[in-house]
């Protein structure tokens, strides 16, 4: 308990130097064992030297007074070779040693006298991946040979993450995939602000790395170590490839298209979308100085073309077919023809147009063996990825295709989705006690959207039941939409080893910078219920529409500004009662922080002078949009064992 106090303090101490942090997943994996004689006694003060036998990188240490030793922050994968000497006994080796993502690998070692001549020595060195005294909570790790090997049609890294029993790839234990943390090297990589798919990129349909890049994926749902945290769902933390002292290259491609789809389900035809995705890629990785610095890059593209959708308008010769709507042939292209002869405005196609998606993305990373004691990683990756959609499909009403319903082909919109991030991790170890991971990392998002239409009001056209038929115009939900998103992050680990308890504490600390432009109805939105009034329109009796466009654009954009911060502080224990059992007790302490005020708008009056509101309990209360929810302690003790 004293060792845990006196950790404590130097943990806060280093948390007052310090500005900023975040929430971490681990990227490094941990070696434990002990050391005996050949009678069985722990050897004390026997050196231990793990090689990682790809990059020449070493990792050492001696043992305690019960033989036991610990050395954490090591590369994952292998093979190691793992070298235990003592005065007067023979060296051993244990070799051919692979480490995965967060996990420790235990093994006993027996050192005969070198004086003495017995028989053959076994070293056993294996551990039970789905049962052992290291295990922190339900978690699945996936290998690289396993990455390799796992059928996936869009090569995205949700088809890996399905290996989790309680996952079908986005959701964890049922929750909301917005309920999930997706890491990668350790520095936190989310949709923070929550606006469509959790994972940078998923509005674009886009993996923000190529799997070609990644090394190892360890999926936690319910952790007891104290070091991860930020999620309901899951943690999903990815660690990328690094080079080694062999080069290692790649060049690929994969291609896609409707005839490797099939039409059919049990006995029902289903006609297929004309389609047609290429993704094409090369990586390669090596040696800058053999044992000392080390490089890995990856580029990957992405090409797609398919048809927007396969609705048609009836006419005499399709009816009956299965995808032709109710909107009559010869209305929607009086619609189009008025647009473009009255208007001067031109909606685009009603049917049989194509949209786009493309995306490509960089990774590069450097490895330095600094010195023995001393490793840095700096990664870079980008992302620049955009799609064509169709109508928002839930916007107020449907405006996407349907059997009652056709959208003019400039109604759709592009997306963007835009990365760039840099993450920095030092490895160190002072001392056979004492070892300390360092994180620091700034990631920008950049996401926007552009309508495919020049400025003009959303209009819609109802038929005779109601239901929405044609739409053109704007679309609504896009005119200068932009959501940008800085995020900084640091973090701090530093483990004592002490026989048989490994204590670390530390803390990591998120800022997040938000700004957001959205405009819903800036255009106007104009409905006319049968086609036969949208024609009779013009700008004497009717809608002028042009006129529309020009008061519209005289209003300035909307714009918020947000900044938040989240701080976790943290310490817990491993006790290592013997190698058969592990206790695992700490404390984990996370805290909001609101950096700017709300300012007060006509929407937040109307907020504050609402009086429809209640509290828990039903009884009327009041609610201030200007006010920031207290920022609450949230205590998380952690108790475990193996």
């Amino acid at each position: 308990m004293k060792l845990i106090l006196r950790f404590s303090l130097l943990v806060l101490m280093s948390i007052s130097l310090s500005i900023a942090g975040y929430s971490q997943g681990v990227t490094t994996a941990a070696l434990k064992g002990q050391v005996v004689d050949q009678n069985g006694k722990p050897l004390f003060a026997a050196t231990v030297l793990a090689i990682h036998t790809p990059t020449g990188t070493q990792y050492g240490t001696i043992t305690s007074e019960d033989g036991l030793f610990y050395i954490r922050n090591m590369k994952i994968g292998g093979p190691y070779t793992v070298k235990i000497s003592s005065v007067g006994y023979k060296t051993e080796e244990v070799k051919g040693l692979y480490l995965d993502l967060n996990k420790t690998a235990d093994i006993k070692v027996v050192l005969t006298e070198a004086s003495v001549n017995i028989g053959e020595v076994v070293i056993k060195g294996s551990t039970n991946n789905t049962i052992n005294a290291s295990r922190t909570g339900a978690m699945t790790n996936i290998s690289r040979k396993a990455i390799e090997d796992m059928p996936t049609i869009k090569r995205s890294l949700k088809d890996i993450t399905r290996l989790t029993p309680e996952s079908d790839g986005n959701s964890f234990g049922g929750a909301n995939d917005r309920y999930n943390s997706f890491s990668l090297d350790g520095s936190v990589f989310n949709n923070s602000f929550g606006l469509g798919d959790a994972t940078p990129g998923g509005q674009t349909d886009a993996q923000p790395v190529s799997l070609d890049a990644i090394a190892q994926v360890q999926v936690s749902l319910a952790p007891f170590d104290v070091r991860e945290g930020g999620f309901t769902g899951a943690g999903v933390n990815a660690v990328t490839k690094s080079g080694t002292n062999k080069f290692k290259g790649s060049v690929y491609s994969f291609f896609r298209n409707k005839g490797m789809v099939g039409s059919k389900v049990g006995d029902i035809s289903v006609p297929n979308t004309d389609f047609n995705t290429q993704q094409y890629g090369v990586s390669l990785g090596g040696p800058i100085i053999k044992n000392k610095l080390f490089f890995f890059v990856n580029a990957e593209g992405e090409n797609r073309s398919e048809l927007a959708h396969s609705w048609v308008a009836y006419n005499d010769q399709n009816k009956g077919q299965s995808n032709v709507t109710t909107v009559s042939e010869d209305s929607i292209k009086m619609v189009q023809e008025r647009y473009r002869n009255y208007w001067g405005y031109d909606p685009g196609a009603y049917q049989g147009y194509t949209h786009q998606k493309k995306n490509y993305k960089i990774l590069a990373k450097i490895d330095w063996n600094i010195s023995k004691n001393h490793n840095l990683t700096v990664r870079y990756n980008m992302l620049n990825a955009w799609m064509e959609k169709l109508p928002h499909p839930t916007a107020v009403i449907g405006r996407g295709p349907t059997s009652y319903r056709l959208p003019f082909e400039n109604s759709s919109y592009r997306i963007y989705n835009k990365v760039q991030s840099v993450i920095a991790e030092l490895n160190s170890i002072f001392s056979n006690k004492i070892g300390n991971k360092i994180i620091a990392g700034y990631t920008a998002y950049r996401d926007y959207r552009v309508p495919f239409s020049k400025p003009f009001p959303v209009v819609d056209i109802f038929n005779q039941n109601g239901q929405l038929a044609i739409t053109a115009g704007s679309e609504m939900f896009s005119t200068h939409n932009v959501l940008n998103q800085d995020i900084y992050q640091i973090s701090d680990n530093m483990s004592y080893y002490a026989n048989k308890h490994t204590i670390t504490g530390g803390f990591d600390f998120e800022y997040f910078s938000f700004e957001n432009s959205f405009n819903l109805f800036y255009y106007p939105w104009d409905k006319f219920y049968s086609v036969k009034s949208f024609l009779a329109n013009d700008s004497i009796n009717g809608v002028n529409f042009n006129k529309q466009v020009r008061d519209s654009q005289k209003k300035p954009y909307a714009l918020s500004y947000l900044k938040v911060g989240q701080l976790a502080v943290y310490a817990q224990d491993e006790w290592h009662i013997s190698d058969r059992f592990t206790f695992t007790y700490g404390l984990r302490i996370d805290v909001p922080f609101y950096f700017n005020q709300i300012p007060v708008t006509t929407a937040t009056d109307v907020v504050k002078n609402f009086d429809g509101w209640v509290d828990e309990n039903g009884n009327p209360t009041k609610v201030d949009a200007t006010k920031w929810p207290k920022s609450k302690v949230l205590w998380s003790p952690r108790v475990g064992f193996n």
